[in-house]
């Protein structure tokens, strides 16, 4: 065998045969050009309205994540500007319908990709519709997961939301990528299926002869075998029977919630048995507006979201946008590091009145659904500035008020910071990714957005610590929580809530059950004491089982 390391994304081992992912389709070609530019173009909106038809079907055969995933990746598909913008590439350059879609799509996602942030992350997507659209054109199978008839580990470049939304975890025994990173889609749901998974395993893909691989989700390791491997598969936490009650072994309570950005997300959130939200996500109300919302439309649009946690716990946070996730009318203007400027409540310092009507909103919104809100801030870096915020929170008429740690000064001031309002929430992905300087889109610098670095679980301590002495609640949002065992790991660490996809919320919570508070802050001691992340998460894991 030879072994690839990579960053393990979800915990376990397992081995069998390897199946591959479909490459990308190679890039159409930019002739001939066509007899008719007028009937070419014709041709474009049937592909995509057949792209959509197919994913649509697939769509109505499932729920929940999978459900919303797909439907949303149909939309994508028929987009209007991305037709039309293939359709003028074929009228007014003469290009064969397959290249104008290329060079439409490829258009749409370098503007995203530069855009950093959140919308940086919806680039894979863009590739997967135009790729699907481009299959239809030419009359080929779309690129993606084939059909499986027999447990296999399925290898691949990356994965893309639509191609593994309706999985079948019976057949799925690991997921290996060359690409992707911690807070990629493929880490998400492998940790949702609750199956062992490596990305960044650079050069993976060059293993031609290899036929069966075994899969170390805990090391980060990949062995190929060019000889058959028999199956073995892992054990998967048993959230099926978790009975809603969120514990540990000794009675101490955590709070499992989930991160929602709409209304189907709160929908999977409470079919999922989430005990709240710890993460709403503002931005849905936002991104297709020319205009800022006025407060009825958001009042109405919250509402909507909240409405289904009647009595629970949701945590709003306030508009994350700025250079990095450009919204029109905040004027954002062009920055040389956006990811670094005037971005979440970084803008409210300008435009003060924008933060000022969504928190009426969100107040009228609260009193509308009977849900128990607490607001926070995206992008806070001192006392001063969560001051700020809780004040003005608190005069619009919410009364918990909050902050985001995702900056290392601001886990470094969290003593001061929790004086001034209610909760933390950190935020891992991005707070790994200002820890290390490591952009988290980058494959290449995945192991440093790994959330189980140690200089990471370091900065989590401090929080936690204060939070306790404070007497002050600490949760984490970042996708570091939807790991079983690391959730148990953040809770030694003094994390009181937890907020992750809602497919993760069964595992999670019954996982919690399993020890005592004190052991969980033991295998927290051991992976703090860590030299990496591979042997912190060992260390954790040699504590706990």
């Amino acid at each position: 065998m030879s072994s690839i390391s990579g960053v393990g994304v979800s915990t376990g081992r397992a081995a069998g045969p390897l199946v591959r992912v479909a490459e990308p389709l190679p890039e159409p070609p930019s002739t001939p050009a066509p007899v008719s530019p007028e009937a070419e173009s014709g041709l474009i909106r049937p592909a995509a309205e057949d792209v959509a038809g197919r994913l649509s079907a697939r769509a109505a055969e499932v729920e929940g994540d999978a459900k919303a995933v797909l439907e949303t990746t149909a939309a994508m598909a028929v987009d209007p500007a991305l037709i039309s913008q293939a359709e003028q590439l074929v009228t007014t350059r003469s290009l064969p319908a397959p290249r104008a879609v290329q060079e439409a799509a490829n258009g749409f996602a370098d503007a995203l990709r530069e855009a950093g942030g959140y919308l940086a992350e919806r680039v894979r997507d863009v590739h997967d519709v135009r790729d699907r659209i481009i299959a239809s054109l030419i009359g080929v199978d779309a690129p993606g997961v084939p059909g499986l008839d027999r447990p296999a580990v399925l290898l691949a470049r990356d994965l893309a939301p639509a191609d593994t939304a309706d999985l079948d975890p019976a057949l799925v025994l690991a997921l290996v990528t060359e690409e992707g990173g911690p807070t990629s889609h493929t880490a998400i749901l492998a940790r949702s299926l609750g199956i062992p998974a490596v990305v960044a395993a650079r050069g993976v893909l060059a293993a031609d002869s290899a036929v069966g691989a075994v899969v170390d989700g805990d090391a980060g390791t990949v062995d190929l075998s060019d000889q058959p491997v028999p199956v073995e598969a892992v054990d998967r936490v048993a959230g099926e029977e978790w009975d809603g009650t969120a514990a540990t072994a000794d009675g101490h309570a955590v709070k499992v919630l989930a991160n929602v950005g709409s209304v189907t997300d709160a929908q999977g959130a409470v079919e999922a048995g989430a005990q709240g939200v710890g993460l709403f996500r503002t931005e849905f109300c936002y991104l297709a507006a020319a205009e800022e919302p006025d407060v009825s439309t958001q009042r109405r649009a919250y509402a909507e979201v909240l409405t289904p946690f009647a009595g629970q716990p949701v945590v709003v946070r306030t508009l994350d946008a700025g250079a990095d996730k450009p919204l029109s009318f905040l004027e954002p203007g062009t920055e040389p590091n956006p990811a670094l400027g005037v971005r979440g409540l970084r803008v409210s310092f300008e435009q003060p009145g924008v933060l000022d009507r969504q928190l009426e909103a969100i107040a009228a919104a609260a009193a509308d659904s009977g849900a128990e809100v607490s607001v926070m801030a995206p992008m806070v870096a001192t006392a001063a500035e969560a001051r700020w915020f809780a004040e003005r929170a608190r005069a619009a008429g919410v009364d918990r008020a909050g902050v985001m740690i995702e900056v290392p000064a601001a886990a470094l001031s969290a003593p001061e910071i929790l004086e001034a309002v209610d909760f933390v929430s950190i935020g891992t992905n991005d707070l790994a990714q200002y820890v290390f300087a490591a952009d988290r889109m980058l494959g290449a610098l995945a192991e440093l957005n790994d959330p189980w670095q140690p200089a990471l679980l370091r900065l989590i301590d401090a929080v936690g610590r204060a939070g306790r002495d404070l007497d002050k609640s600490v949760g984490v949002c970042g996708e570091a929580a939807a790991d079983p065992l690391l959730a148990r790991v953040l809770v030694g660490l003094g994390v009181g809530s937890l907020s992750m996809v809602a497919a993760a919320v069964p595992a999670v919570g019954s996982a919690l059950a399993g020890h005592p508070l004190s052991t969980y802050r033991r295998a927290a001691e051991a992976a703090l004491a860590a030299a990496g992340p591979v042997d912190a998460r060992r260390a954790a894991r040699a504590v706990l089982e």
